[in-house]
């Protein structure tokens, strides 16, 4: 489209539907002429005419393109929901781990988070995640190739991958790698947007957001307990002094007590030799 027609359409990766887009614009343009829908781009403009060309963009700035993209990406959404919907009900699932063999039959998440757990390698939460069985297909293939799944380059032998995933901490995949976006339910939610930006979205509403008023916020004192009596006070240092001083009197009352009782079975033993002496 680009070299014949003259044609850019803009951000075409975020298109929901590329082959039904195309068929609708191509039916428009039909219709009315590419320049009715496109801005005008004119390359080469302060050259000779002869040599002057005009390319054509195609992008949301439009409305029209605007709705379809919109109606697109939620068609797409929709069917997504009911595949992971359908993939949350089945009770037919059966694959082994990828690490340890172990057979897992029923819901896909025992797998999921047996391999969280049993193994560290975790790929987001079960119901985070579309098209798993795709989704691991497509893990296992990497992992049968020797091929380590963040890092990516590939190794000698399974023992030398295994090694390596374990002690570089590589039991995880690439976030960088578009390969996986699919697999997320989160990349389908927002026209135009990727995980990441929707992510960042969510973050900066916690930490920007300038309008919340916490002037009737009462923060509670801490409450530190003397470990040798019920006393208590609001901060460490207080109750540190408050448990020399107690740990001073309890350490007298002991050496008197001992002292005593030393005392006492001297008596004791004084009064028992005297009576054998007798």
């Amino acid at each position: 489209m680009l070299l014949e027609h003259k044609l850019v359409i803009a951000d075409v990766k975020l298109i929901a539907d590329l082959p039904k887009y195309m068929l609708y614009w191509k039916g428009r343009f039909l219709e009315q002429p590419v320049k009715d829908f496109c801005s005008v781009i004119k390359t080469n403009s302060t050259g000779p005419v002869e040599k002057q060309e005009d390319y054509f963009l195609l992008c949301d700035v439009l409305p029209e393109d605007r709705i379809l993209r919109e109606k697109l990406q939620q068609k797409r959404l929709e069917e997504v929901l009911e595949q992971q919907q359908k993939e949350r009900d089945d009770s037919n699932f059966h694959r082994l781990c990828m690490f340890c063999s172990e057979e897992f039959t029923g819901n896909r998440s025992f797998l999921l988070n047996h391999m969280a757990r049993e193994h560290s390698f975790s790929i987001g939460l079960p119901d985070n995640i579309v098209y798993c069985n795709e989704f691991l297909d497509t893990l296992q293939s990497k992992l049968d190739n020797l091929q380590c799944l963040y890092c990516e380059k590939i190794f000698r032998d399974k023992t030398t991958l295994k090694d390596h995933m374990r002690k570089k901490a590589h039991r995880r995949i690439n976030a960088n790698n578009r390969e996986y976006d699919r697999f997320y339910v989160i990349n389908y939610l927002e026209l135009g947007k990727t995980w990441e930006e929707v992510q960042s979205e969510d973050d900066r509403e916690l930490v920007d957001d300038e309008n919340d008023d916490w002037s009737d916020w009462q923060s509670h004192p801490v409450s530190a307990v003397c470990l040798f009596c019920d006393h208590q006070s609001e901060t460490m240092d207080h109750i540190y002094t408050h448990m020399k001083v107690k740990l001073t009197l309890v350490t007298e009352e002991s050496e008197c007590t001992f002292h005593t009782q030393v005392t006492n079975r001297q008596s004791i033993h004084r009064r028992r030799l005297e009576t054998y002496s007798d």
